[in-house]
C-alpha cells in the first residue's frame, strides 16, 4: 500500500510512540519507520524495571499503564506495544481506558502466522509471555490444526541489554535452548521476544537463518495499513525522542546494534 495521505488536505502531526523494558523494540521501531519515514516518532526503554519476562502479571500491568499514561501527556495518537510481555499480560486489561489506538504485537501477528504453511511451530519468548500461552491462544484462534510449542529463554534478554551476544558463556546458553526447541522438529521458529532479533548472527550458527521468524516485519506493515486506513498519517517528519527510565547511557550503547540513536536519552525518573 503506497504511503500517502487518504484524506484530501489532512494530516496528522502527533506522534507514534513504541515502549518495551529496554533496546528489544527497537526491532519493530526501525522498521515501522523504514515503512513510514514521515512520521513522528516517541520511544519508552523501560531499563529500570527490565527484564519484564521475569515480572508479575501485576507488576507488567502497572508499569504498561505509566508508560500509557506518559504517552497521553505527550499526545501521542497510537502506541505501539513493541513488548511481546507486555502484549500477552497487560494489553487486554488496558486496551479500552485510552483514546489513541493501541497495537500489541502478538495479537497483530497471530492471524498472520496462523496462514503460514507449517504444520508445527515453535514459539521462544520469556518466561511471562510463555506462562501466559498468549501465542498459542491465538494462533487457534485461526488456525487449530497448527501445533503451537512454547519454550521459555530467561537469559536471551540481559544478553543482549549487557552486551554479551558473543560470550562463550552466552553462547552456549542461546544453543542449549536451541536444542530444546530442535528436539520438536518445528517448521518455523517464532523469536517472539523483541530483543531476540539481535541474537541472530549467533542463532544461525546452529539453525539455518531462514528457520527463524521476527514478528516485526509483519507487525510494522500491519500498523502501517491501519495508520492508512484510519487516515492517522502525517506528510512531514520532525522529530524522534528517545526516552528510559535509568541508564540512558547503557542504553544508547545497546541500541547501535539495530538503531543508531545520536542523542543521550531523556532520563525520566518518575517511571
Amino acid at each position: 500500500m503506497e504511503y500517502k495521505n487518504t484524506l484530501q488536505n489532512k494530516t496528522d502531526n502527533r506522534p507514534i510512540a513504541f515502549f518495551d523494558s529496554g533496546v528489544g523494540g527497537l526491532t519493530v521501531f526501525e522498521k515501522v519507520k523504514k515503512l513510514m519515514p514521515q512520521e513522528n516518532y516517541l520511544y519508552f526503554g523501560d531499563t529500570k524495571n527490565m527484564p519484564y519476562g521475569e515480572k508479575t502479571e501485576e507488576q507488567l500491568i502497572e508499569f504498561a499503564d505509566k508508560i500509557l499514561h506518559f504517552f497521553e501527556r505527550k499526545n501521542a495518537k497510537a502506541v505501539v506495544i513493541a513488548c511481546n510481555t507486555s502484549s500477552a499480560v497487560a494489553y487486554k486489561k488496558l486496551k479500552n481506558n485510552y483514546k489513541f489506538k493501541i497495537y500489541p504485537i502478538i495479537q497483530s501477528v497471530c492471524s498472520t502466522f496462523a496462514k503460514l504453511d507449517v504444520k508445527k511451530l515453535c514459539v521462544i519468548a520469556t518466561p511471562a509471555t510463555i506462562k501466559s500461552h498468549a501465542y498459542s491462544r491465538e494462533i487457534a484462534k485461526y488456525n487449530s490444526s497448527m501445533e503451537v510449542v512454547e519454550i521459555a529463554a530467561p537469559n536471551w534478554v540481559r544478553i543482549v541489554e549487557e552486551h554479551r551476544i558473543n560470550q562463550p558463556q552466552s553462547i552456549e546458553q542461546v544453543k542449549e535452548i536451541l536444542d530444546i526447541a530442535q528436539k520438536s522438529l518445528p517448521d518455523k521458529i517464532v523469536l517472539a521476544c523483541t530483543h531476540y532479533p539481535y541474537l541472530i548472527n549467533v542463532l544461525k550458527k546452529f539453525i539455518p537463518e531462514d528457520k527463524f521468524i521476527d514478528p516485526s516485519v509483519y507487525f510494522a506493515q500491519n500498523i502501517k495499513d491501519d495508520l492508512i486506513k484510519s487516515g492517522l498519517i502525517n506528510n512531514k517528519f520532525e522529530y524522534e525522542k528517545f526516552y528510559v527510565s535509568a541508564d540512558p547511557q547503557n542504553f544508547q550503547l545497546a541500541s547501535q546494534l539495530f538503531y543508531k540513536i545520536t542523542e543521550l536519552p531523556e532520563l525520566i525518573l518518575d517511571m
